[in-house]
């Protein structure tokens, strides 16, 4: 199961990336990512920027949620371990009093 959900998670990753490579740049300040839009065929520039827009945020929220599914996957099925039952268990147990010193 959890290679399937890793399967699914690294495909919307992939889908991710894509789809942001995809969006017409704004270009800021610096003059560029402007262009000449027009040409009236299937969908219009606002259009197509929406339809990315709504697609970034859809695989968004997917990734996220594959991210927290693989997190939950990853922490059942363990026992809970503290170091200090650990140094509680490998240590003897202790004598009431101090420790007397053998001869040899």
């Amino acid at each position: 199961m959890e290679t399937l959900v890793l399967t699914i998670h690294i495909l919307i990753a992939l889908a991710l990336v894509g789809s942001v490579l995809l969006q017409r740049s704004e270009g800021g300040g610096l003059g560029i990512g402007g262009g000449a839009g027009g040409g009236g065929g299937f969908m219009t520039a606002r259009g197509t920027a929406n339809l990315m827009t709504r697609v970034t945020a859809i695989l968004a929220a997917c990734f996220f949620a594959t991210s927290i599914i693989l997190a939950i996957m990853a922490g059942t099925g363990r026992e809970s371990v503290s170091i200090v039952d650990e140094v509680i268990k490998d240590t003897p147990a202790s004598t009431s009093g101090p420790a007397v010193p053998t001869d040899k």
